[in-house]
């Protein structure tokens, strides 16, 4: 049977190869508009590796529009710019796309000179905290024309096809918004006169570019804003489109940044929101593209046979894996470097000014910056230590053609990876660690499992350098009764080393303790399956069911000494577990410190106050320790060594994976 995956798909008069879309993405990787050698690299390495169609962007089409970090279509100073972009990604057989929207109230007056940014009415943007002013009837048309003239500058720059951004709390879907629309002239009021803005946007776009020039949107399948759009009304919003404006194919997303629904984390299910797609596949007579957590092939192939949609976007799968196509094509799928949807690398750095990285793929953000050419004088190089740090550390020295041996203590790969995949929602990290492993065990190194190092060993070894990737491990606080029975380690309960009662409290609220709070609440509710059961066939009020899904059999108290919780989680992932906590009933308590356990609960000062905290149970989450001792005994070996990763420094798994690449292929 053809896979599905690889066959060619028409959009309007432009052919592509195979059914993956690279949807546009914030890098950060322009320079005051300008595409540089960097954004350029970025995109090469993924057309290279077998996408089918490649969005860049997003484009701005004003001064306003965007930030100096975005790619210009503003201007024709920035046409030069475009054509070797678009080169770069069609000399690959690939197809050329680029996106251009129009921020509107999401941009910063940061970026402006101290301008607003500007909306359709002044409505305060719960995201920037800043109010837009409201664009005038004369200004409206600017910005019409403005997206013309930016499309036809793509399309003379070479691009094959140009997208425009309609949704997402974008300018064009603030017009569409009743929330954020509040205007009583003819792009206001009815959803008819709402309507209005964006379809003149596709109509100039399509005046500019002429008829046979491919036309995508891409469109929220749902605002998920209360009192917002809607899934039908985006439907009706999308067949004027196609027929008004003749747009030829739509990229279905969901939600707008404001919206309180998690949409990218790990505890989104894979293709959750892939019914989007099929209901506009349903509207529509033009390709439909979903996306939002397609991270395997298996479920891309899913999707398109069962006629959910036409195309698949993968677009931090293909941060993660730039050869995911290539792999997948010549039967290598094992191969294939898996998405975690962190979120670390990717948007939390956008949120941070700074260009995109990967923790699943320390060489994504730097393609320019690498040399993995061969080494003329290969060395024996050992590594101790196989967890995310150290395999990245091993993969990078075997590139430069060392030899490299490899020593795990335990029985697996993966370190760390398999206890931070244990809780619900983050099954990803498990998948994540299997596939490293089959990437290790596939390669050249010489992998030793259940093999713990000493310097009589490493002795025997003779390698000319060593790697130390040992990591790190829980700390036990000094905390009175600390020892007693019905205390455990956070990693010990996720691990199921140990078992708890019934009213448990959690002592920390960093990652490690908020991830082993939720894993805890959620014990005993529904899972998808069971729901799926009792909810087709009428079993309980939906209410009922709902309840079930949230309300576990233990409870759970988290407590933390700071005055915050969650302080090391990343922005993008952080406020979806702080909302995941108030769901699932964990209570939480900052500026309070353990004094005391006992056989009745923990003794705490909150604020200045005493009070005891009844438990049955209590679990330690500290934080960690590094385990570097070894660094000490190999230092009276003569062989020069690089300590890495949460054994130098205990950090995000990103670091450990960055810094043990850079180490590997350092050497």
């Amino acid at each position: 049977m053809k896979d599905p995956i690889f066959q060619p798909i028409k959009i309007k008069n432009i052919e592509v190869k195979n059914r993956i879309y690279l949807p546009a993405m914030h890098l950060n990787m322009a320079d005051k508009y300008f595409v540089t050698e960097k954004l350029k690299a970025f995109y090469r390495v993924r057309a290279k590796g077998g996408a089918g169609l490649i969005c860049v962007g997003y484009a701005t089409v004003d001064e306003k529009s965007g930030t100096p970090l975005n790619i210009g279509a503003h201007k024709d100073e920035y046409i030069p710019g475009l054509r070797e972009l678009a080169q770069e990604i069609k000399q690959y057989g690939a197809v050329s796309c680029i996106q251009l929207n129009h921020s509107g109230r999401y941009n910063h007056s940061f970026f402006l000179n101290g301008e607003k940014p500007v909306g359709p009415s002044p409505v305060p943007c719960r995201l920037t905290k800043e109010t837009p002013k409201e664009l005038t009837t004369e200004e409206i048309e600017e910005i019409i024309l403005s997206f013309g003239k930016a499309a036809k500058r793509c399309k003379d720059a070479g691009f094959d096809c140009v997208e425009i951004l309609a949704g997402t709390g974008y300018l064009i879907s603030a017009f569409l918004s009743p929330i954020t629309n509040k205007r009583e002239d003819d792009y206001g009021g009815s959803f008819e006169n709402r309507m209005r803005f964006g379809i003149e946007v596709l109509k100039s776009v399509r005046k500019f570019v002429g008829e046979d020039f491919p036309v995508i949107v891409r469109l929220n399948g749902n605002d998920l804003m209360e009192g917002g759009i809607g899934r039908e009304n985006m439907k009706v919003f999308a067949k004027k489109l196609e027929q008004e404006a003749g747009v030829d194919a739509f990229c279905i997303n969901v939600g707008w940044h404001e919206a309180r629904v998690p949409q990218l984390t790990p505890s989104v299910p894979r293709g959750g929101f892939a019914y989007l797609a099929r209901e506009m596949k349903e509207t529509v007579e033009v390709p439909v593209i979903a996306s939002h957590r397609i991270h395997d092939l298996d479920l891309a192939r899913e999707l398109i046979i069962d006629h959910m949609c036409d195309m698949v976007a993968m677009g931090r799968p293909l941060i993660a894996d730039p050869e995911l196509p290539n792999k997948a094509k010549d039967g290598r799928e094992d191969e294939i470097i898996h998405c975690v949807s962190c979120g670390q690398g990717c948007f939390d750095h956008v949120f941070q000014l700074k260009p995109v990285e990967c923790l699943a793929n320390p060489m994504a953000g730097h393609e320019t910056e690498y040399d993995l050419s061969k080494t003329d004088k290969p060395k024996k190089v050992l590594v101790i230590g196989g967890g995310p740090g150290g395999i990245w550390a091993a993969l990078g020295a075997s590139m430069k053609g060392h030899k490299v041996i490899l020593w795990e203590k335990s029985d697996r790969l993966g370190g760390q990876l398999n206890i931070a995949g244990l809780p619900k929602g983050r099954e990803e990290f498990l998948v994540l660690a299997e596939h490293l492993e089959n990437i290790v065990f596939n390669s050249e190194i010489e992998v030793h499992l259940n093999k713990e190092a000493n310097i009589e060993d490493i002795k025997r070894e003779r390698p000319d350098w060593i790697i130390i990737a040992t990591g790190a491990s829980p700390i036990t606080p000094p905390i009175q009764g600390v020892d007693m029975d019905h205390v455990h380690q956070a990693w010990d309960v996720l691990e199921g080393k140990a078992y708890v009662g019934r009213r448990v409290v959690v002592i920390g609220g960093g990652a490690v303790g908020v991830e082993t709070a939720l894993d805890l609440a959620e014990r005993g509710t529904l899972d998808g399956e069971d729901l799926k059961f009792l909810l087709i066939n009428d079993v309980e009020d939906p209410k009922h069911l709902k309840e079930l899904c949230i309300k576990g059999t233990k409870e759970i108290t988290l407590i933390e000494m700071l005055d915050s919780i969650g302080k090391d989680i990343g922005k993008s992932t952080r406020w979806t577990m702080m909302r995941d906590m108030k769901i699932f009933g964990v209570k939480h308590y900052t500026h309070t410190k353990a004094l005391k356990i006992t056989d009745k609960g923990v003794e705490v000062d909150m604020k200045g106050e005493r009070k005891l905290l009844p438990a049955d149970s209590v679990v330690l989450a500290a934080g960690s320790k590094s385990n570097n001792k070894l660094g000490d005994e190999i230092k009276s070996l003569d062989i020069p060594f690089t300590i890495i990763g949460d054994a130098n420094k205990v950090a995000q798994a990103i670091n450990a994976i960055h810094d043990g690449f850079k180490a590997g292929i350092s050497i």
